[in-house]
């Protein structure tokens, strides 16, 4: 506990510190500028407004950071990705996505660690589950849950027909406090087996692989992806106690889509956002309407357009 009051501590210093530099550099440069009015020095002038030009976009950034003020926004994220129907063409679209949520996180100088990740038969992931650790991980993430569509001519059919593919995210605070999700150990069956490689291939000899069944909801978590069967209980525990505060939270987001009533649906058939690479290019938000053209940047991890259209309506439906 006393870890976690210290890293609030320390963010809100640096947000302190980060607003008071920037009204100090303000105001130095407010005073250069009339300073160079005064002397009618054009070239000081035009120094002087380009430096404020630039707070000004400094100023936004930080405005919309604001925004991000929920219980949970500061927090790590655990971030899940699961295939959908499909088979190849789905698990391959699974890891296009793993690859873009890790290049957008190294941008943004997060951390990253792959905590489980089920391969595919022919290529890419089944699934994988990934903890990323970082000022505001999960206010930013959060913006990503849902169902990402695929259109696009397929590499694994021989007569390069058209693929529609679908993938799930997930995305849930990580829990911070012993005492914010309370798990009984009657109430978990803790699983040992060998953990597998691709396409199912034991690769280890000792059963270090965990699986965890939390028997009131039935949610199963499992990590295979150290060599130590210690850590890997540790990161299913942490994955099981994430998902149980990701399911709290969704019952409270519903009861409160119930009493506006606005229907939520995260299941497969509600896309929140398509990427079409045939027979055009375009990456399209349904739920903002947001799209760009730029399909191989957004596919390269960059998001934050797409991430703050969809911030921006959410801040105007709450209001």
């Amino acid at each position: 506990m006393a870890r976690v009051v210290m890293q609030e501590i320390s963010v809100l210093r640096e947000r302190v510190e980060t607003w008071r530099g920037l009204e100090g550099r303000a105001r130095d440069q407010v005073e250069l500028l009339e300073l160079a009015i005064a002397e009618d020095d054009d070239s000081f002038a035009e120094q002087a407004s380009g430096e404020l030009l630039g707070l000004e976009g400094e100023l936004e950034r930080l405005e919309f950071e604001l925004q991000l003020s929920g219980e949970y926004d500061q927090r790590d994220a655990i971030l899940a990705i699961h295939a959908g129907a499909g088979g190849t063409e789905s698990q391959d679209w699974a890891e296009m996505l793993l690859r873009m949520y890790l290049r957008w996180s190294e941008a943004h100088g997060y951390s990253t660690e792959v905590l489980d990740t089920t391969e595919g038969e022919e290529a890419g992931i089944k699934s994988t589950t990934v903890e990323v650790r970082g000022p505001l991980a999960f206010g930013y993430l959060a913006s990503e849950r849902g169902v990402h569509r695929l259109v696009r001519l397929s590499p694994f059919d021989a007569a390069h027909a058209r693929h529609t593919s679908f993938a799930k995210v997930e995305v849930m605070p990580e829990v911070t406090s012993n005492n914010e999700i309370e798990i009984s150990p009657d109430e978990i069956r803790v699983d040992v087996f060998r953990a597998s490689g691709h396409g199912g291939q034991n690769v280890q000899k000792n059963s270090t692989a965990i699986r965890i069944t939390h028997i009131p909801t039935g949610i199963v978590v499992t990590c295979q992806n150290e060599r130590s069967q210690h850590r890997n209980r540790t990161s299913a525990m942490k994955v099981l106690e994430a998902r149980l505060l990701e399911r709290e939270l969704l019952a409270q987001e519903e009861e409160r889509a119930r009493l506006k009533g606005k229907h939520i649906d995260m299941g497969w058939g509600n896309q929140i956002r398509s990427y079409v690479l045939h027979p055009y290019k375009l990456v399209k938000d349904h739920r903002t309407e947001f799209e760009t053209s730029n399909t191989a940047a957004v596919l390269d991890g960059d998001l934050d357009d797409l991430m703050a259209s969809y911030l921006r309506a959410r801040v105007g439906e709450e209001a």
